[in-house]
């Protein structure tokens, strides 16, 4: 593609008409894959500043540069000056991919717990009511049947345009995305076309990327505030969690049609007469003056809020809801998600992804509801991240179970016993131990455990590697519980 005609979303603030016919075959972000006619966009970040490679990406044959300012050392090139280079890059790559989202129906889902599920089971709905339908998130990406391995729940913008543009590409006529806080503040959405937003909930979590919660707020609604409120045959809607503190104001920001859902007396859709058991949750599902009764193989009160937001979802597409009520029931779950690990010793042992404080309390309180006997807990908090919510994390185990082990999650390059100290420091009850190795601390709190008790291991849920320093390891909570009872039968 030209570079004039790829750059023509931008506003430049530099005159570089004299490089306006140039060829572009490739655009990144990283100085690591700039090659022959690469348009490389320098990006600041929390782990570098793009700027800082000008040279190195002139040496290995960039063909134009865009940048937020000039080197000051004086280097000269192919330097396109743009305000926001984050944008910049959404704008030109979904451009250089002819803007793939245009011609699907788009769905996005954010929020602080629930985008896995909820993005899940839309993705099932859609599926399942035979729509061509892709998925982008946390566990993997999937095209058709094709399941895509993926580091980030939201991927760099580049990435995320092949991807949309591969999904177009293979007839897909729907596409799902579970959308984090780190891809909104960083741009890489910009240049989607959402139809459809769903906001889950707001608390705490990612403060070591976001200045307070005030900028974690801004970047969550932000995927609102740009429904837009322009006319067209493709839907604008939001649907929204009307029992979060946060409702108001992010429905305040947005100008598109509004689904609101809740378990409180209030809302568009709303689930009444919730009974949660061991095999499953039962409830009324109302919307507007319509009412069915759904039992669902999923538990806990986290996952009917899951389901309304999964159904407003489908209903805001024009899905029949009978139809959509009926798909919901027939979903086992999600992997590493209120998990059950099947035993023959009648311990109950659950795991589950919950990494934050909030999640972490749903499900102990939803543990405890189901519990006859004692639950230990096995929990820790991720190196180089939020180190406010540690404490937080061992306070909600303590409160809610009888033993809890603290442990490694993903350490990372941080100090595993100064991640424990963190979490410890303040604590005024002292019914807990300290395990760093994981394998050994799930070992122990099943071996502690009895006929009627429950285990919860929480913090990874469908997770297949810890990070330990800068090495990924191979390493399944799941695969552990299961070598632990099979050990015992031998």
């Amino acid at each position: 593609m030209i570079l004039s005609e790829l750059i023509s979303p931008c506003l430049v603030k530099n005159d570089w008409t004299q490089i306006q016919h140039t060829p572009i075959r490739h655009i990144t972000q990283y100085i690591e894959e700039v090659t022959t006619d690469s348009l490389f966009v320098c990006i600041n970040n929390t782990k570098y500043d793009g700027h800082d490679f000008i040279s190195e990406a002139l040496a290995q044959g960039a063909r134009a540069i865009i940048v937020d300012h000039l080197p000051q050392n004086g280097v000269l090139g192919p330097f396109i000056v743009v305000s926001d280079t984050n944008k910049a890059l959404a704008q030109v790559a979904a451009k250089f991919y002819d803007y793939p989202s245009r011609d699907m129906v788009f769905l996005g889902v954010t929020g602080t717990n629930g985008k896995t599920t909820t993005t899940f089971l839309i993705h099932e709905i859609l599926r399942r009511s035979d729509l061509a339908c892709g998925l982008i998130g946390t566990m993997y990406n999937q095209i058709g049947d094709q399941r895509i391995a993926t580091p980030n729940t939201t991927p760099h913008t580049v990435q995320l345009q092949k991807l949309i543009a591969q999904m177009a590409q293979e007839n897909m006529t729907h596409c799902v995305m579970e959308v984090s806080s780190h891809g909104l503040k960083q741009e890489r959405v910009l240049g989607i076309d959402f139809n459809v937003a769903v906001f889950t909930n707001l608390t705490q979590d990612h403060l070591d990327f976001h200045d307070s919660m005030t900028d974690y707020f801004e970047a969550k609604s932000s995927l609102f505030s740009r429904l837009g409120n322009g006319f067209s045959d493709k839907v604008k809607a939001a649907v929204i969690n009307l029992d979060d503190p946060a409702a108001e104001a992010i429905i305040a920001l947005t100008p598109s049609n509004i689904l609101t859902y809740g378990c409180k007396g209030q809302g568009d859709i709303q689930a009444s007469q919730i009974v949660i058991a061991t095999s499953g949750t039962q409830f009324t599902l109302s919307l507007f003056d319509q009412k069915w009764a759904v039992s669902t193989k999923m538990i806990g009160l986290f996952n009917v809020y899951n389901c309304l937001a999964a159904f407003g979802a489908g209903v805001a597409i024009g899905l029949n809801p009978t139809q959509v009520i009926a798909i919901i029931e027939g979903i086992a779950g999600v992997r590493g998600r209120f998990e059950s690990v099947p035993n023959t010793k009648g311990i109950t042992a659950i795991v589950d992804y919950a990494h934050t404080p909030d999640a972490l309390i749903n499900v102990l309180k939803t543990a405890k509801s189901l519990t006859k006997g004692k639950i230990y807990c096995v929990a820790g908090c991720g190196g180089n991240r939020d180190r406010d919510k540690r404490p937080k994390m061992a306070e909600a185990v303590l409160k809610y179970a009888d033993h809890g082990i603290f442990t490694s999650d993903d350490p990372r390059t941080e100090d595993p016993h100064q991640i424990i100290t963190d979490m410890i420091e303040h604590l005024s009850q002292n019914h807990y131990e300290i395990e760093l190795d994981r394998k050994k601390a799930i070992e122990k709190a099943l071996r502690m455990a009895s006929h009627g008790d429950t285990v919860l291991i929480a913090g990874k849920g469908h997770e297949t590697e810890q990070m330990i320093g800068t090495t990924a390891f191979h390493f399944d909570d799941r695969e552990v519980v299961n070598q632990y009872f099979s050990r015992l039968t031998l």
